[in-house]
């Protein structure tokens, strides 16, 4: 190897690379702080609704009155889906959620009459049609293959209240709406995460933003992404007990296994969209009779103490599983939900890389043979 190669920094999986610039998502890992546009994830979470939320990531400021009620009218004119795309969730109904999803937004592209006009209002236009469209698939493909109709979207719901209206064929009560609402802007966006960076290299091919965001759907469905709450519940079944939480992490510790729901690739404090979903789970699960749930997740949380320092903490998606589960979604749809909230901040991503579009393409160091003579088959 040369001087030059020896010299040459190898930064596997891209870790500490700054590729570009935002003015979208500010995350300091170290103190557990992140912030939408300037806003923090707390306020919002507390204070904001999923639509305003969602135009305050596309549009860069908090919506007006008229604003907010234009872009409701918007994302509600769109609950809709051609009659072939659902034809394409019947004929397969049996794959995984995650799966079909993806199948399904790709072929919502041969509709869109916009597909292939790359434009910002147009991206815009076509990702308010998305962020409505991406959980009817999901609830239709959640109701096809129980062998149930689609439940048809009510635009007389919030966007969180008509997702488990299309999901149950049930009204959901406030506090199930809030829950929803607020997981939905807690999962909005966070930087150059493993989907959105996906997001951004395939429109960086001047790709169209239906291409980018299968794409993302595809990197999200990866377990190491996007798996961690739909882990977190296998868990806390298998714990069964606050009682065993103790044993369970001493034994999976010394084996070397990871503790799902901990740690984060950004993260060395808690993860600061933890807490919130955190108080919902502690209510709801009280609220039905079902305690245990937390009080697992809490034994967990305590056990695990000792590696605070080591910067393994909680992370949000340890509590969204179980609020997921008190609320009667199926365990391989935790993911697409995530999908659902992910919808505004891919837009941004791909937003953001059509300002000032290049072709991300970076370099791996080869360290293979020298240059050596060809030996034709005859001879080898």
């Amino acid at each position: 190897m040369t001087e030059t190669a020896e010299a040459i920094k190898i930064h596997r999986g891209l870790t500490g690379v700054y590729f570009d610039r935002s003015p979208c998502t500010f995350i300091d890992g170290k103190a557990g702080e992140l912030r939408y546009r300037g806003y923090s994830i707390h306020d919002l979470a507390e204070h904001s609704s999923f639509e305003e939320t969602g135009w305050l990531l596309l549009n860069g400021e908090l919506p007006t009155k008229a604003q907010l009620a234009s872009f409701d009218a918007e994302l509600k004119a769109a609950r809709k889906l051609p009659p072939a795309v659902l034809d394409i969730i019947r004929a397969i109904k049996h794959a995984h959620p995650m799966d079909v999803l993806r199948t399904a937004v790709s072929a919502l592209a041969g509709f869109d009459p916009e597909t292939a006009d790359n434009s910002r209002e147009a991206t815009l236009r076509k990702g308010v049609r998305l962020t409505s469209q991406v959980p009817m698939i999901v609830a239709a493909h959640s109701r096809i293959r129980a062998g149930e109709e689609p439940v048809p979207a009510d635009e007389s719901l919030s966007h969180a209240a008509n997702i488990l209206w299309m999901l149950t064929g049930k009204k959901p009560s406030a506090d199930a709406t809030q829950l929803i609402d607020r997981d939905l802007i807690l999962h909005a966006e966070h930087g150059s995460n493993a989907s959105s960076f996906t997001a951004r290299v395939v429109v960086g091919t001047q790709a169209n933003l239906h291409a980018a965001i299968t794409a993302a759907i595809a990197a999200l469905s990866g377990p190491a992404h996007g798996g961690a709450a739909e882990d977190v519940m296998k868990m806390a079944e298998e714990i069964g007990d606050p009682a065993r939480a103790a044993d369970y992490v001493k034994e999976k510790r010394k084996a070397g296994v990871a503790i799902t729901g901990f740690g984060h690739r950004v993260y060395r404090a808690e993860d600061p969209r933890a807490r919130h979903m955190r108080a919902g789970v502690e209510r709801l699960s009280k609220e039905m009779g079902q305690p245990k749930w937390f009080e697992i997740l809490q034994a967990v949380v305590q056990a695990m103490a000792p590696y605070a320092r080591h910067g393994v903490n909680v992370n949000v998606d340890f509590y969204s599983g179980v609020v997921y589960h008190l609320l009667g979604v199926k365990r391989d749809l935790f993911v697409p939900i995530f999908a659902i909230g992910r919808v505004p901040g891919w837009c941004v991503q791909v937003l953001e890389q059509l300002e000032n579009n290049i072709l991300l393409r970076p370099l791996t160091l080869y360290n293979g043979p020298d240059a050596r003579a060809y030996v034709p088959v005859e001879k080898r």
